[in-house]
């Protein structure tokens, strides 16, 4: 999975490879503090935005993370990131996180279409039987995204991650199981055809 290029194309959005030539498109969107209020790490400058790129590539490297710019595909605009990640290739399972949209393009199809082309993916190319996703306890914008997109919640983590500001984060569970994909892909594609 590590050495092979993936790009998911949908409609409104490309997931291509990240890289640090994104990196001007992700600072013009990504510098804003309230996209990072719930995250562990805190991005205000280009030079953390370097460096979050660089972690993202390193763990790509190792085999355990495949991140992607979120371009618009119209613009070829980047306007966020997402990534694989936690990639278990044993337990065929992997997590769907690290995602960021700029504030422009949120409550908008394209985290929607996004998630249907990375869960098309990740169960219909790659054969996981488990998508997992993960949110701070407090982010109730993102708990609802991901019920809406037909996650299941599994239950909270507590204690389970230290932010960057040193506030202890409880961590809650979802995920999507193989046998739920279809009724799940059906949803979405209904969503993403309005």
């Amino acid at each position: 999975m590590q050495s092979e290029i993936v790009i998911l194309e949908g409609k409104q959005v490309r997931l291509e490879p990240l890289s640090l030539e994104h990196l001007p498109g992700l600072c013009a969107v990504g510098l804003n503090e309230e996209l990072w209020r719930w995250t562990t790490t805190q991005i205000s400058t280009p030079a953390e935005m370097q460096a979050y790129v660089e972690t993202a590539l390193r763990d790509q490297e190792a085999g355990t993370s495949r991140p992607f710019a979120t371009v618009l595909k119209d613009e070829g605009r980047v306007i966020g990131s997402t990534r694989f990640g936690n990639i278990d290739r044993h337990n065929r399972r992997l997590e769907i996180g690290w995602t960021w949209i700029g504030i422009a393009w949120q409550r908008s199809m394209v985290n929607t279409e996004a998630k249907c082309l990375m869960l098309r993916y990740a169960f219909e190319v790659l054969d996981c039987i488990r998508v997992e996703f993960k949110t701070d306890s407090l982010n109730e914008r993102s708990r609802n995204a991901l019920l809406r997109i037909g996650a299941k919640e599994e239950g909270t983590l507590r204690n389970h991650m230290i932010t960057q500001s040193g506030r202890l984060r409880h961590s809650v569970f979802f995920s999507i199981i193989d046998s739920e994909w279809p009724e799940v892909k059906a949803a979405l594609e209904t969503k993403l055809s309005r």
